[in-house]
């Protein structure tokens, strides 16, 4: 409360099991010139969407179309896989993979996926500017 009216409200759900991943990426498009880069975030959630902190779900990069993963992170400095496995462990229920369109790309789509064992494998389209 500030001057005696409601200024901020807060909400604290506690996580179910691990039901889900959601993924989401930071650009919809990307420019094929070799630099231009979409960081495409994983969050592992339960049924409701809630981020699992706990969870460290073994999780599977994959892309299809004219593209290449550049690197996988997870945020643990303890984490000693290389940046440039397709496969990371998710740290507090976390994880990002770095997206890179190929250089000599014509236009179309990236799919990124995702897959983990026992969990629905998600997907994120990205389109490639010309």
């Amino acid at each position: 409360y500030k001057g005696g009216r409601q200024w901020a409200t807060d909400n604290v759900r506690t996580a179910g099991q691990p039901a889900k991943l959601i993924i989401k990426s930071d650009s919809s498009t990307i420019r094929a010139d070799g630099e231009d880069l979409a960081f495409v975030s994983v969050a592992v959630a339960d049924q409701n969407g809630t981020l699992v902190p706990h969870s460290d779900a073994a999780l599977q990069f994959s892309v299809t179309g004219p593209a290449e993963i550049v690197a996988t992170d997870n945020g643990d400095a303890t984490d000693h896989t290389s940046f440039q496995s397709p496969e990371r462990k998710a740290f507090n229920g976390l994880a990002l993979a770095i997206i890179r369109a190929k250089p000599d790309a014509n236009g179309g789509s990236i799919v990124v996926k995702v897959a983990s064992a026992g969990l629905p494998q998600a997907s994120a389209t990205i389109q490639i500017a010309r």
